[in-house]
């Protein structure tokens, strides 16, 4: 977002440009109704959220709501948007360019895993967008871009794991993702039903640990050359 600027003098007679206190106030406000409306989403669903509700999260008149994102379902948009531009900064941090290929996998699903489970917004948000069939990411202009750098940073990992002759060849980056992001989600989205015909409590903290660890020497067992 391109924040208007004003010029001021500072003792040293040097202009310095400042963002305007209005804009300031403006961006504030729409990361507070963001947050809101991820809460909203999250707990109710898109057909269930209310923009009062929202609002009142929010602390704002409902009409800068509209005024700022037009309707329910460009806001469920710009949270989906917000929601995956989120991972992916995080992703980022990983540094996997850095990393030797093994560990840079490894890491991949650990952080997976790990936000996941302190970001459960992301799943049921998830889980409201399948159910309506991606039409609003459908509708992104950024989406799209917004997951290539990490397909690229997955792509160079599994080149420079295949060129040490330690991963094999032919392996899908996007298929990879889809595999460790899958196994950690559908654990976590379906942890109700399968602890309850399994009989077993799946989110105690030893329960947690013996899937981390299974589900890394899956994907492992996978890429790693026998």
């Amino acid at each position: 977002m391109n924040t208007p600027t004003a010029t001021r003098q500072t003792a040293g007679s040097r202009a310095v440009r400042v963002p305007e206190p209005r804009t300031r106030d403006a961006d504030r406000t729409q990361q507070a109704i963001l947050q809101a409306a991820t809460d909203e989403f999250s707990a109710t669903g898109l057909g269930g959220a209310r923009m009062e509700n929202i609002a009142a999260r929010a602390g704002v008149n409902k009409r800068l709501i509209y005024y700022y994102f037009g309707s329910k379902e460009d806001l469920f948009l710009a949270v989906l948007e917000d929601t995956y531009a989120s991972i992916r900064e995080a992703e980022k941090k990983l540094r996997l360019e850095n990393l030797d290929p093994a560990t840079g996998v490894r890491r991949l699903v650990e952080f997976t895993w790990d936000y996941y489970l302190a970001n459960p917004h992301f799943l049921t948000l998830l889980n409201s967008e399948n159910l309506h069939k991606a039409k609003h990411l459908n509708r992104s202009a950024r989406i799209q871009e917004m997951n290539s750098p990490l397909v690229q940073l997955l792509s160079d990992l599994l080149q420079r794991g295949q060129q040490a002759n330690l991963f094999r060849g032919g392996v899908d980056p996007v298929q990879l993702y889809i595999s460790i992001a899958s196994l950690c989600y559908f654990y976590l989205s379906n942890n109700a039903t399968l602890s309850t015909i399994f009989g077993r409590d799946l989110l105690t903290p030893t329960a947690l640990s013996e899937r981390l660890s299974h589900m890394t020497e899956v994907i492992m067992g996978y890429l790693l050359r026998k």
